[in-house]
C-alpha cells in the first residue's frame, strides 16, 4: 500500500507556481534600484531608499555629536588639573612682578576710596628703580606699630592652613598675617611737611597744599605738626583725615612717622571694582607741580585703630576656563 507524505500529495502545478514565485521574487530582489518589496501595505520598496537614508543621517548625526560631547567632557576633566597649575603660575607671576588687587577695608582714604573698593596695585615699575612722588596712593608694609597686634590663633586644621597658605602665597587669598596699608604720599626724602597755616592748610616746604580729595567735612589736620622727611623715606596720609593713623600718629616711633621706601609694595592707579567707583587715581596738580626742599621738628596723639588692607583676589582660573570653553565653541583655527 503506497500512503504519501504527511502534507499531502505534491501537485506539479504548485510546484510550476512556487518556481514562478521564487522567479518573481528574485526579479525584485535583483530589479532596477537595489533591494524591492512590498509595493503599498507598510513594506518599504526600493522607491523609499531616498526618503529613508536622510532620517537615517539625523539619527546619526545625533549620536555623533553625543559622543564628541562625551569625550569633550572627559578631555577637559583630564585637562583641568594643567589649567590650575597655569593659573596659579600666572597668579604668582602677577603678583610677585606686574599687579596685585587688594580690597580697601576701612574708610580712612575717603572719599578718594570707599569701603570695599578694589584697587590695582602697580608692582612692576619699582623694579626699575621708580621710587613714589607726592601725591601717589601707594600700599605699604606696617614699618612696626602702625596696625593692631590683636592677631587671633587660627582653627583651622592642618590640611585647610596648608591649602589656604598655598593660595596666600600665590594671591589667591589674603594672609592670615597681612600687613598691609594704603596711605597718599605727601612728602618724600628732603621735604618738609608743616600744619598749619593761618588758614589751617597742610605746606610742603612752605608751599600750602590745594587737597580737593580730602573727605567733606574734614579740616586738613587737627594736629599741628613740623617734619622734615629723612632721605629714602615718605610722610604719608589718609584722604579721610578725621579718621586716618597715618604718619601724624606715629611720629614718636624711629623716623617721626615716615615710612622707609623699601615698605613699599606698589603704586594704586585704579579702582577696578565696584565699576560704580571704576576710575584712575590721578595725582592732583597741587602736589605733582611742588618745587625744592626745607626743615623742622614734631608732635604726638593717640593712634586710632585700624585694620590691615586686605590682598583680593586675581580670579584667573575662571579667565582661563572661559578661553577654553569658547575655544571649543568656535572649533579648531587652522594654521
Amino acid at each position: 500500500m503506497y500512503l504519501a507524505p504527511t502534507g499531502g500529495a505534491e501537485d506539479p502545478g504548485d510546484r510550476d507556481g512556487a518556481d514562478a514565485g521564487a522567479g518573481a521574487g528574485a526579479a525584485g530582489v535583483g530589479g532596477c534600484g537595489g533591494v524591492g518589496g512590498d509595493d503599498g501595505d507598510g513594506g518599504w520598496s526600493g522607491g523609499d531608499d531616498a526618503e529613508a537614508r536622510p532620517v537615517r543621517g539625523r539619527a546619526e548625526r545625533r549620536r555623533t555629536a553625543k559622543r564628541a560631547a562625551r569625550r569633550s567632557r572627559r578631555s577637559f576633566l583630564r585637562e583641568l588639573p594643567v589649567i590650575v597649575l597655569v593659573a596659579l603660575v600666572i597668579a604668582l607671576v602677577m603678583k610677585t612682578f606686574l599687579l596685585q588687587v587688594f580690597v580697601i577695608p576701612s574708610g580712612s582714604m575717603e572719599q578718594t576710596l570707599q569701603i570695599g573698593d578694589r584697587v590695582v596695585v602697580d608692582k612692576f615699575t619699582p623694579w626699575f628703580g621708580a621710587e613714589p612722588e607726592r601725591g601717589e596712593v601707594v600700599v605699604f608694609k606696617d614699618p612696626g606699630g602702625w596696625l593692631e597686634n590683636d592677631h587671633k590663633p587660627s582653627t583651622d586644621g592642618p590640611v585647610l592652613r596648608n591649602v589656604k597658605s598655598l593660595f596666600s602665597a600665590v594671591g589667591l587669598l589674603p594672609s592670615d598675617d597681612e600687613r598691609d596699608l594704603i596711605k597718599r604720599v605727601i612728602g618724600v626724602g628732603g621735604d618738609t611737611v608743616e600744619c598749619c597755616d593761618e588758614h589751617g592748610r597742610v605746606s610742603v616746604n612752605g608751599t600750602p597744599l590745594d587737597e580737593p580729595y580730602i573727605a567733606a567735612g574734614n579740616s586738613p589736620s587737627r594736629i599741628t605738626f613740623k617734619v622734615t622727611v629723612p632721605q629714602g623715606r615718605l610722610w604719608v596720609m589718609g584722604d579721610h583725615r578725621d579718621l586716618s593713623a597715618d604718619s601724624r600718629y606715629h611720629m614718636g616711633n624711629p623716623g617721626s612717622g615716615t615710612i622707609p621706601v623699601e615698605n613699599v609694595v606698589g603704586r594704586a592707579f585704579v579702582v577696578a571694582w565696584p565699576l560704580s567707583h571704576f576710575g584712575q587715581l590721578d595725582v592732583p596738580d597741587s602736589l605733582s607741580s611742588l618745587p625744592g626742599r626745607a626743615a623742622g621738628s614734631a608732635a604726638v596723639e593717640p593712634v586710632p585703630a585700624e585694620p590691615p588692607l586686605v590682598m583680593g583676589v586675581l580670579g584667573v582660573l575662571p579667565l582661563l576656563v572661559r578661553y577654553r570653553g569658547t575655544r571649543r565653541r568656535d572649533g579648531p583655527v587652522a594654521d
